[in-house]
């Protein structure tokens, strides 16, 4: 027997073995590539023809196609074994107990809270910015008016990464990147995640959400501002929400206010007042800081957690309930 006649036959022999003992698709076609691919055993093989005695070559030629044939066969017959099991059902599956409904996603509480602030401010002209959460010294502190010996950075201490970068306090960041890379006028608002060194309990996180908003332009003024917030409070919780603005101290904006709205449009008892956002009018070192003029432009700058208005909006006491993916929570909004 000519050897290339041998290695014919030990190929018909072994490859419909190979091609049973695959147990997916995926091993399937791999056995078929090494056997029938362009590079496979069988393609070798039937190279081997013009080589073979002009009286054997006719024989060793038909073989060849016996086998290629055969081969094949063995192949597709395997591929409609495996369709077949992947298309049955598994034998404890009962085709008569009725349909399960998907259950329809929803949005996370705190992005319900975001869309509603965004579109106020939409309304109002400006434009939603994001930036990065990992941060460097210039961009959370120095540039905001706060170098590293104001106390100011105690109050937001924050996790620092071995490189020295930081990750945001406040989304003030792109309020600096913005100026830095953009003339005046600039209205923007930039909504995101924050870090702080906070002990986590029903009130505070290490990590929380911040919208904050900055506008710059020509003769704005504390009445600019004070309209402003006014009228996005009134969109936000109603016509009967009235605030107000209490002086208080920022490094990075003067005169700097707390803005109070009144418990009464919250639905709270006890008190008159509660303490929801803080603004104020850009300090002007912090436009020297991104090489803008103070005596041509002013501005005002604001900001909010998202999570306190949320939990102000819907009447939740416990900050960690937003954190926790309890779909119980969850599906009440």
């Amino acid at each position: 027997m000519h050897p290339l006649e041998q290695s014919f036959r030990d190929l018909a022999a072994k490859a419909p073995s190979d091609f049973a003992a695959t147990g997916n698709a995926d091993l399937l076609e791999a056995v078929r590539v090494r056997y029938l691919g362009r590079q496979g055993a069988l393609p070798e093989l039937m190279k081997q023809l013009g080589g073979a005695p002009a009286d054997r070559r006719g024989a060793l030629g038909k073989l060849a196609n016996e086998v290629k044939a055969a081969v094949a066969a063995a192949f597709e017959k395997r591929r409609a074994e495996l369709a077949a099991s992947a298309s049955s059902a598994p034998a404890d599956l009962d085709l008569t107990l009725p349909g399960r409904r998907p259950r329809l996603g929803r949005k996370h509480p705190l992005t319900q809270t975001l869309d509603r602030i965004v579109k106020v401010f939409h309304g109002l002209g400006f434009t939603v910015i994001e930036g990065p959460e990992i941060e460097d010294d210039w961009h959370c502190f120095d540039a905001l008016n706060t170098p590293a010996d104001h106390p100011a950075r105690d109050l937001q201490d924050t996790l620092y990464l071995k490189d020295g970068r930081l990750l945001r306090t406040q989304t003030s960041t792109v309020q600096i990147r913005v100026m830095e890379s953009h003339p005046p006028p600039i209205r923007i608002v930039a909504p995101g995640r924050v870090f702080r060194r906070d002990e986590v309990d029903a009130t505070h996180s290490a990590c929380f959400h911040q919208i904050e908003g900055l506008y710059v332009d020509e003769d704005v003024s504390v009445a600019d501002l004070k309209g402003t917030v006014e009228h996005f409070f009134k969109e936000l919780l109603g016509p009967c929400a009235r605030t107000r603005l209490r002086p208080h101290f920022f490094p990075y904006t003067e005169p700097s206010f707390e803005i109070d709205c009144s418990a009464e449009a919250l639905g709270l008892r006890g008190k008159e007042w509660l303490e929801i956002a803080g603004c104020g009018m850009v300090d002007p070192n912090v436009f020297k800081a991104v090489n803008y003029d103070p005596e041509r432009w002013t501005g005002f700058a604001f900001g909010m957690g998202i999570e306190r208005l949320a939990m102000i909006l819907h009447g939740i006491d416990d900050i960690r309930l937003f954190y926790q993916n309890d779909l119980r929570f969850l599906r009440q909004f």
